[in-house]
Formats: structure tokens, C-alpha cells, sequence
């Protein structure tokens, strides 16, 4: 008896949950609906009986009725297309009436999975203004090319490359590819949230963005504009600050592509650093935007094609040489052991820390020991490079607004990472 009341509790838990799987789907086709001769297939009626019966006929436990079931729910809406008469025929009800069917026998199997589905689908119907004003307003045809290409390169070319390192621990085509895709696929993230938002804090977000792509590059273009006169220092090295904030957390990106170990010490000590950068930097822009005109973000970072979501070769070229400095690192260890490992880890930063960085982890798969001590100097080593930068672009005003933020949130980074290591 126990059992046969668990049971029949089961399935009319299934019951009710697809029944309101039907309904929640049925109201928002019904408001579209319309009334009279010309209207519609299914109403909320109509979606929650299609619920109900794909639940029963998974309940009684006959598979060809469940088949039978979804070939005429498949029918009736072949049916209600052909005489559909309206001069914009389509096939949305059509095929939300079968999928209300499926969720319905779903319900039986995962009452969260049917739920979940039928919000979804409920989400998709209700959206349809919006995705439509986007997909033919809103995206730009380079934006609609560039998420084509990065969608190939993520689902189809990196599950077919090999999965093992070709020398001692690293040039692995895998790791290599994803480095790659999770390049592409920040800057795309900073291109949409610079167009969301770009009436509000578009500096901000253009110094954000343009560092995800190279922070060195960013401050020596902002040292120019301060050179020439364009932008007051204090405001360039607002976003200068900013910029650094997507070198960390680029940092962590490296770290769960190839190390995901190190993330356990990494975490914390980047989140703080970043955390101090930005609010710094963007209390900077605020206090400078009050005394002086905000400079056209395109202008003050040169952002080259506003449309395009990300830039292909840069991210390749930054791919590329992380390769090849962990190349030379591995080859460096191998001859001459850890001062190997620090000596490169040391020169590479000079130029970009996240090919010394990725270097370092791939050499050491946990973090501790000499790895720890090249990757804590790589960071100051970079650190000290981007204010030599600073001051050779823009002069002793830019360096010096920029360098205390910088040098300081550097060594909040030092002191967290070595304190988490113990």
C-alpha cells in the first residue's frame, strides 16, 4: 500500500506540473490568438489538454501510445498550417503545440527538466518582438559573421583536435584552440556590453574592452592622447586602470585553459586586485569627466571597427605567442631547471604577462614552489614595464597618476597570492 500511495503521489505530481506546463504556455499563445473565423490553431485550452495527454499516455505505460499521441498532435498542426489563411502564415504555434505534447510526457520523467522547458519555451514565445527587432535591427551583418565564426571554431573544430601535449607539457592543439576561442569569445562579451551600454560610461567600458585585447597597448595609446594634449592625465589614467582590471581577470581565463589548478590560489588575490583597480579607476573618470569633456572613446583608444565583435588575427597573435613562450619556457627549464623557469618567465613579462603567465602554469601543474616565485615576478616585472610605458608615451604627469593605483593593486595581488600560499 505504501508503495501504490508513492506511486499514485508520483504521478499526480507529473499530472500537475504538466497541466501547468500547458496552461503557462497555452495563456501566452492565447493573447496572440485572436478571435473569429481567422483565428489561430491553439489556445490555452488546447496547450494544456496537449500537456495533459502527453503525461497519461507516459503514465499508462504503452510507447506507441505516446508515438501515437505526438503523430497526431504533429498532424493536427500540419492541418492548421495548410488552412491557415492570414497573409503571414508560420509555423511558431504549430510546433510549440507538439513541443507542449513532449513537455507534457517529459513531466513524468523530471518534473525540474519539463518545468524549466516549458519557462523556456514560454520565454521564446513571449520575446518574439524583441528577437526579431534584433535579429533584424539591432545585430550588425559583421557582428551575425563573427558569431558564426567564433560558434564554428568552439563546437565544431575544437572537439576534432587531439587532446595531448606534443613536447613535455605543453604545445597541446586543444588547450592551444581554447585559448583561442575564450580570447575571441571575451572580447566579443566587452563589444556587446560596449554597445548596451554606450550613452553610460562609455569610457569606461571602451578601457575595459580595449585591455582584454592588450592593457600595455591601451596605456601607451592613452599616453599619446595625453602627449597630444586630448585627454587630461589624470582621466587617461583612470581608464589606463581599467584597462588593468581585464588583465587580471584575462589572468584567471589563462588559468582555467591551462592550469585549472592554480585557480585555487589565483582567485582571490586577482578578484581583490581587480576590485581595487576598478573602483580606483572609475573614481578617477568620474572626478576628471567633472572637469573636463569626455573624449570619443573610439578616438581616445582607437578601437579600429566598431562593428566587428572581435578581431581574429589579434586574438590569434596573442594565442600565438603564449604558445611560443611556453615553448621557450619548457625549453629553457629543461636546460637550465628553475632559473630556466624564472629567467623566461621574467623577460617574457616585459612584453605580456599572460604568455609568462601560461607559461609558468604549464610548466608546474600545482602552485607552489619555483613557479609560484616566477609567476609573482612576472606580475611586478609587468607592472613596473607598463609604467616605464606610461611615462615614455605620455610624460611624468601620466605616469605619475598612473603608477600608484597600479603599483598598488600589483602588490595587494603579490601579497594576497603569496599569503595564499602559505
Amino acid at each position: 500500500m505504501p508503495e501504490l500511495l508513492l506511486s499514485l503521489g508520483a504521478a499526480a505530481a507529473a499530472l500537475a506540473v504538466a497541466l501547468g506546463c500547458g496552461l503557462l504556455v497555452g495563456i501566452e499563445r492565447e493573447r496572440r490568438k485572436g478571435s473569429g473565423p481567422g483565428r489561430a490553431l491553439a489556445g490555452v485550452r488546447s496547450f494544456a489538454v496537449a500537456a495533459l495527454m502527453g503525461a497519461t499516455t507516459m503514465l499508462v505505460g504503452q510507447l506507441w501510445l505516446t508515438v501515437v499521441g505526438a503523430a497526431f498532435v504533429a498532424a493536427l498542426a500540419v492541418v492548421a498550417y495548410r488552412r491557415d489563411r492570414s497573409g503571414d502564415p508560420g509555423v511558431t504555434t504549430e510546433l510549440a503545440l507538439l513541443l507542449t505534447f513532449v513537455i507534457g510526457a517529459l513531466c513524468t520523467l523530471s518534473l525540474t527538466l519539463g518545468a524549466a522547458l516549458a519557462v523556456t519555451l514560454t520565454g521564446l514565445l513571449a520575446g518574439r518582438e524583441r528577437m526579431h527587432d534584433f535579429a533584424r535591427h539591432w545585430l550588425q551583418p559583421a557582428e551575425l559573421r563573427d558569431g558564426i565564426v567564433l560558434a564554428a571554431l568552439a563546437l565544431i573544430a575544437l572537439p576534432l583536435l587531439p587532446d595531448r601535449p606534443l613536447w613535455g607539457l605543453v604545445l597541446n592543439p586543444r588547450t592551444i584552440a581554447t585559448l583561442l576561442v575564450v580570447l575571441l569569445a571575451i572580447q566579443a562579451l566587452a563589444h556587446l556590453c560596449r554597445r548596451v551600454l554606450r550613452e553610460r560610461q562609455a569610457l569606461m567600458l571602451s578601457a575595459l574592452a580595449s585591455g582584454f585585447v592588450s592593457s600595455t597597448a591601451t596605456i601607451a595609446t592613452l599616453g599619446m592622447e595625453v602627449r597630444a594634449g586630448k585627454t587630461p592625465a589624470r582621466l587617461a589614467a583612470g581608464a589606463a586602470l581599467l584597462s588593468c582590471v581585464a588583465t587580471l581577470l584575462q589572468l584567471l581565463a589563462v588559468a582555467a585553459t591551462v592550469q585549472p589548478s592554480w585557480l585555487t590560489v589565483l582567485w582571490l588575490p586577482v578578484l581583490a586586485g581587480g576590485g581595487v583597480a576598478g573602483l580606483l579607476g572609475a573614481w578617477m573618470v568620474r572626478s576628471a569627466m567633472a572637469d573636463a569633456p569626455t573624449p570619443d572613446p573610439a578616438t581616445a583608444l582607437s578601437v579600429p571597427d566598431p562593428q566587428r565583435m572581435f578581431s581574429l588575427p589579434s586574438a590569434a597573435l596573442v594565442a600565438a605567442l603564449l604558445t611560443g613562450v611556453q615553448a621557450a619556457v619548457q625549453g629553457l627549464t629543461a636546460w637550465l631547471g628553475d632559473t630556466g623557469l624564472l629567467a623566461a618567465a621574467l623577460i617574457a613579462a616585459l612584453a605580456e604577462l599572460h604568455a609568462a603567465s601560461a607559461a609558468v602554469m604549464a610548466q608546474s601543474p600545482a602552485a607552489s614552489g619555483p613557479a609560484f616565485i616566477a609567476l609573482g615576478g612576472a606580475l611586478a616585472v609587468h607592472a613596473l614595464a607598463k609604467c616605464v610605458t606610461a611615462q615614455l608615451s605620455g610624460g611624468w604627469a601620466f605616469a605619475s597618476a598612473l603608477a600608484p593605483g597600479l603599483l598598488g593593486h600589483t602588490a595587494l595581488v603579490l601579497a594576497l597570492l603569496f599569503a595564499m600560499a602559505g
